[in-house]
């Protein structure tokens, strides 16, 4: 297993589970800031390693009136003020090879969306920049078919890869997660994420836009940990029901330690399992 190190925190190979978590898109600095706060001090309390997420602009939206976030001058200078003041790595999505260079200026991890996982120029730039990445599997994506994702990847010789599961499409504005899928893609040598909220999205499903399923978080959360995955991405945001976007499938901010509490639990007991 290769171990993958963002900022202080290291990935993979035995390592403490790791949370990426965030609001779903950076709405203003308030919010940003505020729940940045809150989910360090969770972490801090129950020793879990915090990557902060929002994205800065989210260009697969369903809808052409769907808000996008700040954009990614306004996000990044956001995004670099919540590090430098919480003294925590964050991450955020790039969309086009425009966006890797000043992007990897400032993030402490990069994301490449899903439905751009195979997008080579895009993966090959920002494997070029040296910072560690983390690339969604895409919904339409065998776990095998990751071996190509890592392939290109690997070839500038950047070798600080995660893979996240999300979720597999078969139509009719569902996900699907196939928990085999985890150990097939760990079995590459790369950690896995698992990102609950997103397989709890419902694509499209309330028309011009996306609906969700949250109330089934915590059972998907506790079988992608006991599966061996080395992280979780949950999206969080402090009023879900106001969010200005995923608010459907977003974890409410005060509901997050419960679950980091069951995560914990249960990534301890099979990491020493794996250890007898």
């Amino acid at each position: 297993m290769n171990e993958v190190k963002v900022g202080e925190i290291r990935i993979g190979k035995g390592n403490p589970l790791v949370l990426i978590a965030g609001p779903c898109v950076i709405e203003n600095e308030e919010v940003t800031l505020e729940t940045a706060r809150r989910l360090k001090e969770m972490c801090a309390g129950l020793n879990i390693p915090l990557i902060f997420k929002s994205s800065f602009d989210k260009a697969n939206r369903t809808s052409l009136s769907s808000f996008r976030g700040p954009g990614i001058e306004k996000g990044l200078k956001i995004l670099e003020d919540i590090r430098e003041k919480l003294s925590v790595p964050v991450m955020s999505d790039i969309h086009s090879v425009d966006q890797v260079k000043p992007a990897s200026e400032v993030l402490d991890l990069l994301q490449i969306p899903a439905f751009l996982c195979r997008q080579t120029d895009l993966i090959l730039l920002s494997s070029k920049t040296g910072k560690p990445v983390n690339v969604k599997k895409g919904q339409f994506l065998s776990p095998w078919d990751v071996k190509n994702i890592i392939e290109k990847f690997v070839s500038t010789g950047n070798t600080k890869l995660l893979i996240t599961e999300r979720g597999t499409s078969f139509g009719y504005n569902n996900l699907v997660v196939d928990f085999r899928g985890m150990p097939i893609i760990r079995s590459f040598g790369y950690p896995v994420i698992f990102d609950v909220t997103h397989s709890l999205q419902l694509p499209g499903g309330e028309g011009n836009r996306s609906g969700g399923q949250r109330e089934f978080a915590a059972p998907l959360m506790r079988a992608g940990v006991g599966a061996g995955v080395d992280g979780l991405f949950i999206e969080v945001h402090p009023e879900p029901g106001r969010a200005l976007c995923d608010g459907a499938n977003m974890i409410p901010l005060a509901e997050m330690k419960g679950l980091l509490k069951q995560a914990k639990a249960i990534h301890d007991l099979v990491a020493k399992g794996e250890g007898d």
